[in-house]
């Protein structure tokens, strides 16, 4: 598959679910757009989208002969996703295998995108059909892998990360979600989950830690009213200029895969 307008094609995964990494995906593009940059998501979670609920988007998804046109966020941010081909956002999609990755192809290929900075896919969780199909058929640029402080959520993410070091997508960077809570009161940072991994393993991998983001009532209550867009925070405004250094240097051909 060929790129097309798309500059810049990035997934961001984490192995496991339960990260937050959907909301992760969600925020890196708003901010991306409030920085003046054209980003859509490609929502690959097929069985459990949930990006459509974060950002307050309907659908539907719309074929005039031309092409799939995406729906838009509220701020115009493109997305696609399973949630727009069911009734409503409590029917699952059960479907075989063969079915999901024919419809990842499709939200690449068959899409409309346009003119795009970059794309994010939002990947699910585990290392089977999407994943592989992401890798092997869509013309990404690398990886970047969300995680929270647990040991087990570290030992997931590792996983996830090996597969695609083993075929050979670069491995971008790595995401701490849910670091720290800011006491309402004193505004002391409470390390709910302990201190965390993060810095170890990106030693390990070679890779840089693009941020590290707080767990906030207020990114959860966004989230369920489908304003995400609206969150903003320091932490937030950093890692999209992390995010975007990164990727150019990763293109540019200054990183390599380990």
């Amino acid at each position: 598959m060929e790129k097309g307008g798309i500059r810049h094609v990035v997934a961001v995964g984490s192995g496991k679910g339960g990260v937050g990494k959907s909301a992760v995906t969600a925020m890196i593009a708003s901010e991306l757009h409030r920085r003046g940059r054209s980003v859509g998501i490609l929502d690959a979670d097929i069985t459990g989208p949930s990006i459509p609920k974060s950002l307050g988007v309907p659908g539907p998804l719309l074929d005039r002969g031309e092409g799939i046109e995406p729906a838009a966020s509220r701020t115009g941010i493109p997305v696609v996703s399973s949630q727009f081909m069911v009734e409503d956002e409590q029917t699952p999609v059960i479907w075989r295998g063969p079915l999901v990755t024919r419809l990842i192809t499709q939200f690449f290929g068959s899409v409309r995108w346009g003119t795009l900075d970059y794309l994010l896919i939002d990947m699910p969780p585990g290392t089977s059909d999407v994943p592989l199909t992401v890798f092997q058929t869509i013309p990404i640029d690398g990886m970047v892998f969300v995680l929270t402080p647990q040991d087990l959520a570290a030992l997931i993410v590792k996983k996830a990360m090996n597969m695609a070091r083993d075929l050979h997508v670069p491995l971008l960077g790595l995401v701490e979600n849910m670091s720290w809570l800011n006491c309402p009161h004193c505004r002391e940072k409470i390390e709910l989950f302990g201190a965390g991994q993060v810095a170890r393993i990106a030693e390990e991998y070679g890779i840089p830690v693009l941020g590290r983001l707080p767990l906030s009532p207020a990114i959860s209550e966004l989230a369920d009213a489908g304003r995400l867009e609206e969150h903003t925070s320091g932490e937030l405004s950093a890692l999209g200029a992390a995010f975007e250094r990164t990727v150019d240097e990763a293109t540019k051909g200054s990183m390599t895969v380990l």
